[in-house]
């Protein structure tokens, strides 16, 4: 991949094994918008991003060397071999769901923002989601040139369910504001969970409510990049009843975090069945 940095944009040439709206838009996150044009826009990391893609171009608008480099090579894990992990896989059902789908990566977030965010995704559908998440930025986080911060956890650590009102959260509200309360106060702590052992990290977030296995699987894997996670909803139940009946392959574990968002678009799509 060569990189070119204009006078305005930050455009990428030969991305290899990165489509944008399947990264984007595969529920792994929840602030993203298509445009009538094709491009995505939205912000993370407290940063305002629009981008396109044309074959195995992306343009990052408006973004400078310094955001490339420290904000969205990061945020789209853009230093990591995908080829060389996409093409260890030998398993059938796997290698027919890179292939039908090529180009998803784990994108890389916010510790916090993952957290509430998939606090607020449990028993819930991706457009309720993403209006709760729009809600609560819009209500209590930074205003930008072209949207809103996500909201610190001090911020929402000092409201009350009653503050919450307005995101229309349901019985959300009071697991948002305790998730906000125990980072704020130390009692979980992000930056001790990063360098835990995996079943240590989970302990560690099962302690907030409203975090159960799938929630702190979510965040393990969105959030703090670990691809050992495997989330477990209805249709990874699906994908592990109807072609993994004995386990999912355990020489895979170190990537099964990729390999289950590769297996779930799949399974979901009409090409399965091809």
């Amino acid at each position: 991949m060569h990189v070119v940095f204009n006078e305005k944009d930050t455009i990428l040439q030969g991305v290899a094994h990165l489509d944008v709206a399947l990264s984007l838009d595969c529920g792994q996150a929840f602030r993203w918008k298509r445009c009538e044009d094709g491009a995505f826009q939205g912000v993370a990391m407290g940063k305002f991003l629009r981008i396109t893609q044309k074959d195995d171009t992306v343009t990052l608008y408006n973004v400078s060397k310094e955001d490339y480099e420290a904000v969205w090579k990061v945020y789209f894990d853009l230093d990591r071999d995908y080829e060389k992990i996409l093409s260890s896989y030998t398993d059938e059902s796997l290698v027919k769901a890179c292939r039908a789908f090529p180009g998803i990566r784990i994108l890389k977030q916010d510790e916090w923002e993952a957290i509430c965010s998939f606090i607020i995704s449990a028993n819930n559908n991706i457009p309720r989601i993403k209006g709760i998440i729009e809600r609560l930025c819009e209500c209590f986080g930074e205003k930008l040139e072209n949207g809103y911060a996500f909201p610190s956890a001090e911020v929402i650590s000092k409201l009350t369910v009653e503050d919450l009102a307005p995101i229309r959260s349901g019985f959300r509200a009071k697991y948002i504001i305790d998730a906000a309360q125990k980072l704020s106060s130390g009692e979980v702590d992000i930056e001790k969970i990063k360098h835990l052992p995996f079943s240590e990290a989970k302990a560690e977030l099962l302690k907030i409510k409203g975090v159960g296995e799938k929630v702190a699987q979510c965040v393990l894997l969105y959030g703090f990049g670990r691809h050992e996670a495997f989330p477990v909803d209805v249709w990874v139940k699906r994908i592990l009843s109807e072609l993994y009946p004995e386990g999912f392959p355990e020489e895979y574990y170190e990537t099964q975090g990729i390999a289950q968002q590769y297996l779930f678009h799949w399974r979901r799509s009409s090409a399965f069945c091809e």
